[in-house]
């Protein structure tokens, strides 16, 4: 009797631990299955949106034009007190947090295009790749905000903060190597398949906020090896006018791949991201904390650091003349 329970029992500790493999075996890799998603034409835009698209945005001037022919729709994400005090005719205050839910109830039918508003164009930014990333291909973010609608309105660009010198003479040609390739952030939404695990990290990227995935020139430099640096623009501005020391450089719509650069970016540190505005930037930060990467958008990029060399070099730089003086509305 004895004999037969110590084999009974074995026989079911064998069937556990085999139960227990197959479970292990069949465990989802959430951050893989997302970024294969979105990289594939099955994604909601049908297209790898980050290395083709991104980022999508729209001038005043056009908006302006498409707005009074009833063609343009537009979100202004500001706080409802500046809200009040002027913006865009037509435009619906929406927070930030809310912006998927305000989507998904409207008709975008009658509209070309969907403009995404915020204050320097960097926050629209994040929301504008949150949501292309779900599939809403008429989303535009406003170059430079509402800085480029009205003077009354352009202040945050108008500043040393935006548009600065501090780290010119930092800046180098050096260049520094990516770090070896690694594994993807591990994700925990329960969920299995891409779109499933793509709405649950939209609405939590969204819910975070751009205060989470956003980070000053000041903060960077006063502790440099604290964060895994990507300067992302091209390996010929990489070299001149140089980078932040340490900077990686990623080409854009190039290296941010599952098969070419994207393992290289660290799952254990902040990985910082900076472009000539902090828009751009702004774009792929959203998409790499989708994916479940600490990442943060260095405010207001290379103006903020470089302005006048970037000036002379005829980079993308804001000018007073990128203000358009259009009419404002308020309650």
């Amino acid at each position: 009797m004895m004999k037969f329970r110590i084999y009974l029992l074995s026989i079911l500790f064998t069937a556990f631990m085999i139960t227990g493999c197959e479970k292990d075996e069949t465990t989802v890799n959430e951050a893989e299955v997302l970024v294969e998603y979105l990289e594939s034409t099955d994604s909601p835009l049908m297209k790898d949106f980050v290395n083709t698209d991104m980022p999508t945005m729209i001038t005043a001037s056009d908006l302006n034009s498409l707005n009074l022919t009833n063609q343009a729709y537009i979100i202004d994400i500001r706080s409802a007190a500046d809200f009040a005090l002027g913006h865009i005719a037509n435009a619906h205050n929406v927070a930030l947090a809310d912006i998927l839910t305000h989507i998904e109830g409207v008709d975008l039918t009658p509209y070309t295009k969907v403009a995404i508003v915020c204050y320097t164009g960097q926050t629209a930014g994040f929301a504008a790749s949150v949501l292309r990333l779900m599939g809403y291909d008429k989303v535009y973010d406003l170059k430079w905000g509402m800085c480029s609608w009205n003077d009354a309105t352009a202040s945050k660009w108008k500043t040393t903060i935006a548009a600065g010198n501090t780290y010119a003479t930092q800046f180098t040609a050096t260049a520094a190597p990516k770090a070896e390739a690694g594994s993807l952030p591990v994700l925990s939404t329960g969920f299995e398949t891409g779109q499933d695990i793509l709405e649950a990290r939209a609405q939590a990227v969204l819910t975070e906020g751009f205060s989470a995935a956003s980070i000053s020139n000041a903060t960077v430099f006063a502790n440099k090896d604290d964060y895994y640096i990507v300067n992302y623009w091209s390996e010929a501005h990489y070299t001149d006018p140089g980078h932040i020391p340490g900077a990686i450089q990623y080409t854009p719509k190039e290296s941010i791949k599952l098969d070419a650069d994207l393992l290289t970016l660290p799952t254990d540190k902040p990985v910082v991201v900076y472009c000539y505005t902090g828009q751009t930037s702004a774009f792929l930060a959203a998409y790499l904390r989708m994916l479940g990467y600490d990442a943060k958008s260095l405010l207001y990029g290379a103006n903020g650091m470089i302005y006048d060399v970037m000036l002379n070099k005829s980079m993308t730089t804001f000018k007073a003349s990128d203000i358009m003086g259009y009419a404002l509305v308020s309650k």
